[in-house]
């Protein structure tokens, strides 16, 4: 049941974590849209601002209770306004961010989103806050209302929760076991998109290569990507995360039979020595994760494969540092994810002895970083005087008004500034480019760019454009560049796989 609301209130979603909670920022959007909200206009305080929160990192209660402290003069001097937590730390604090913060309105968890609008609604009438946590999932996020932040690339969640048990992630215990969408309703969703103009999806899960398992298929997820093959329209598909131990030579196969599934990779490693991998309770050695990576070169030589790394695990010594490094030097990872390990309460691993001292992990961290920095660059620079097709992107070039440049992805995910020709590209437009240049974390083309191709996906970015004016983007990222390569340790959201 919808509920009512004044037609004028505006909606703020904030965003911080991994991309699964961005899949779950955009069903917030529309569920709110659904119910009547608009988006605020950019910097304008919105009546209702929601916060979709994650609980992987030492650190982020601080940063959630500091942001609504920051809200809370606002609040004061506006009682109709309203603040909503949900996400992985609604879930797990519950009752508690009530308790610190009584100005927040309503809670929610990972199970149960669909319930914001009411709760918001129940809120209001009953004039004090609502905490609705859900043990279990009540409605699956991907058949909710969506409104999405791209016209060109969408994420399709293929399932959500997770059965593995690794003693440094929280994931599993807030987000439940995991369950799995029918093949039929995720190609559907892809159709749909491929209809409204997405060139381009990457299938989400906590670990989507056990995709099938609800429903006895082991072999599901590569007949997911064979299918998606079939899909006219559709011309890059991509997928995170896998884990190891679960990566079958299937899937290689159908990345590399496939002709619009992407030749790139990401498959979290966390660390290089078999100890470490045993007190993390990953069910792999450096050994089988290797013979990944060889076979998946061999099927698909020009692979870009990306990783994610912890750094001072408990008990880590400098024997397994070098482990770890020893399989960086050899897996020639195209980027990196590096974590510092940061205790997680509620992890088994939080409660470990030998806790590797904050100055130890700092001064490893610096070592990987200037190892996995100088191994991506010797392997962007391989691809100067390649020519790259590039799907134009929105917000990927920070630095693009001052150089004159615009910013996409190549098909192996290399983010790429180029310099445009005489016709203006729009996002979602493909461009072919030339490598003139490369960085460490990214290529560049001065070309001009060779060919520009318009595509439906530039059609249904131009159409967003007519939007009316001030309308904002209803969803606000918490961090940059969701999902994208950065040398920071905070951007990449959850290391989970």
């Amino acid at each position: 049941m919808t509920a009512t609301v004044e037609s004028a209130r505006t909606y703020e979603v904030r965003t911080y974590g991994c991309q699964m909670n961005v899949h779950d920022s955009e069903r917030l959007s529309g569920l709110l849209e659904d119910a009547g909200y608009v988006p605020a206009a950019q910097g304008e305080t919105a009546d209702v601002v929601v916060f979709n929160t994650c609980a992987v990192r030492e650190n982020a209660d601080n940063k959630l209770y500091g942001n609504l402290g920051h809200l809370r003069p606002s609040k004061v001097g506006n009682p109709g306004m309203q603040i909503a937590v949900g996400g992985c730390l609604a879930q797990k604090d519950q009752g508690e961010i009530v308790r610190r913060a009584p100005w927040v309105d309503v809670v929610f968890g990972t199970h149960n989103i669909g319930s914001l609008p009411v709760l918001l609604e129940r809120a209001r009438v009953q004039q004090e806050a609502q905490v609705e946590i859900k043990e279990s999932l009540e409605t699956f996020p991907s058949t909710l209302p969506t409104k999405r932040e791209s016209a060109y690339a969408a994420w399709v969640s293929v399932s959500v929760g997770c059965n593995n048990t690794c003693t440094f992630c929280i994931v599993p215990a807030l987000r439940g076991k995991e369950k799995d969408r029918r093949p039929g309703d995720v190609l559907n969703e892809v159709r749909t998109l491929v209809d409204q103009g997405v060139l381009e999806i990457t299938l989400l899960g906590q670990n989507v290569n056990t995709y099938g398992v609800e429903f006895g298929d082991r072999l599901a997820f590569g007949k997911l990507l064979r299918a998606c093959g079939d899909i006219e329209g559709l011309e890059r598909v991509r997928f995170t995360s896998p884990h190891p131990a679960a990566f079958t030579d299937d899937v290689i196969a159908a990345m590399a039979e496939t002709p619009n599934v992407m030749h790139q990779l990401h498959m979290p490693l966390q660390s290089g020595s078999d100890r470490v991998l045993k007190a993390m309770r990953r069910s792999y050695r450096a050994e089988r994760y290797l013979g990944i990576i060889e076979r998946v070169r061999a099927a698909m030589p020009d692979a870009a494969i990306s990783t994610d790394i912890i750094v001072g695990f408990p008990g880590e010594t400098e024997e397994d540092f070098q482990a770890t490094l020893d399989v960086v030097r050899e897996s020639r990872f195209a980027n990196a994810f590096t974590f510092q390990y940061s205790i997680r309460p509620g992890t088994p691993a939080a409660t470990m002895e030998h806790q590797v001292p904050k100055e130890v992990v700092q001064e490893r961290y610096e070592r990987l970083v200037a190892l996995q920095t100088e191994i991506s660059w010797a392997e962007n620079k391989k691809q100067v005087g390649r020519t790259l097709e590039v799907l134009v992107a929105e917000g990927e070039g920070r630095k693009d008004e001052a150089t004159h440049r615009m910013s996409g992805r190549a098909p192996d995910n290399r983010l790429v500034h180029f310099t445009p020709g005489a016709e203006t590209p729009r996002p979602g437009d493909v461009v072919s480019a030339e490598v003139t240049y490369a960085a460490p974390h990214h290529l560049v083309a001065d070309g001009p760019a060779l060919r520009l191709r318009r595509t439906r996906a530039g059609d249904a970015w131009e159409a967003r454009q007519g939007a009316p004016a001030g309308a904002g983007p209803g969803v606000m990222l918490g961090m940059p560049s969701i999902g994208r390569p950065a040398p920071l340790p905070e951007t990449s959201g959850c290391s989970v796989s």
